[in-house]
């Protein structure tokens, strides 16, 4: 069994685990109750995923943190409210991955470029000015108002298993559409990875930057395609948070959620992101309900950055991250 393998194995019992033993540890749980539970933590840590997602891609193409995904999110979100305005659904989504198609060539032509083959903090520190721009520059022209984003999602939840539990369990169906949508787009992400030529590219540039471009694969084209990737995932991510959430500044924060997401599950993991997300939403919803009274509440809001300052601890790469060997 690879390795990859082995940690999506063991985070798998793991997250079974935690989910089973949770309610046996109080009294007074009532299963269906810890069933909605466990569902709604699933379905939240996929929406984390989502923007870890974005982390993850850029960080594997040119080994950049890219702090401005929360404001890519923010970005494509408000920018689609605002065209909704003006032209119906799809064609403001279409307007929209555009937009953040050119957004992605303007980062690298006028932030990546000139700073080629320089340090990771200086590359980090571009990606926070390029976050403080686009915060800045939405402000400027779309105001800091909260606005309402309804792209057709269903609202109202329904309760199911009625039959087979008394009273059912009840389940957000928003949640379970932006579940599947995440997975489609994962899905549809990795087979572009696997199966194409361009996706074989990113690859090899992730392995070794200095490698691809000795074999004629162009650093800056795969840079510029992997940033798009990331504005698309940034706008699903931005239509999914802001039909959950309102668009609203305070939303950009959703990434701050995913940064624990990938020290969890690694760096450079798209594996690893899905099941790091899934781990956190889990995670801090269980502890929010079972442990929160103990603690006098608050939990969810910092459960995931002590687990990741655990895994930081004791397994800084990550469950899938590529572990580092320094010979002496």
């Amino acid at each position: 069994m690879s390795a990859s393998a082995r940690n999506l194995t063991i985070a798998f019992f793991a997250l079974l685990a935690f989910a089973a033993v949770s309610p046996m540890l109080f009294q007074g749980v009532r299963f269906p109750q810890w069933l909605e539970i466990v569902i709604g933590g699933l379905m939240s840590g996929v929406l984390y995923s989502l923007v870890a997602l974005g982390l993850v891609l850029i960080f594997k193409a040119s080994g950049v943190f890219n702090f401005a995904q929360g404001a890519m999110v923010l970005f494509a979100a408000l920018t689609l409210v605002k065209l909704m305005d003006h032209m119906p659904l799809v064609a403001a989504l279409a307007v929209t991955l555009v937009v953040m198609v050119a957004l992605a060539w303007l980062v690298e032509r006028l932030v990546l470029r000139p700073l080629v083959n320089q340090e990771g903090i200086v590359l980090f520190m571009a990606t926070l000015g390029v976050a403080y721009f686009l915060n800045g520059f939405g402000q400027i022209v779309w105001g800091a108002d909260v606005f309402t984003l309804d792209v057709g999602m269903p609202k109202e939840p329904k309760i199911l298993l009625d039959k087979m539990f008394e009273g059912g369990i009840l389940v957000s169906m928003e949640d379970v559409v932006a579940a599947l949508i995440a997975a489609l787009l994962v899905a549809s992400l990795a087979i572009f990875f696997q199966k194409t030529s361009t996706g074989r590219a990113l690859r090899a540039v992730a392995d070794d930057h200095q490698a691809a471009q000795s074999i004629g694969i162009p650093l800056n084209r795969i840079w510029v395609i992997v940033w798009s990737v990331a504005g698309m995932v940034a706008l699903v991510a931005g239509v999914v948070w802001g039909s959950k959430l309102g668009v609203q500044f305070s939303l950009q924060q959703v990434a701050l959620k995913a940064l624990p997401v990938v020290i969890l599950g690694g760096f450079t993991s798209i594996p690893g992101a899905i099941v790091g997300g899934l781990l956190i939403g889990l995670g801090e919803k269980l502890s929010e309900v079972y442990l929160g009274p103990l603690f006098g509440g608050g939990i969810e809001n910092w459960f995931a950055y002590v687990l990741a300052l655990v895994f930081l601890l004791f397994r800084p790469e990550g469950l899938f991250g590529e572990k580092i060997i320094d010979r002496v």
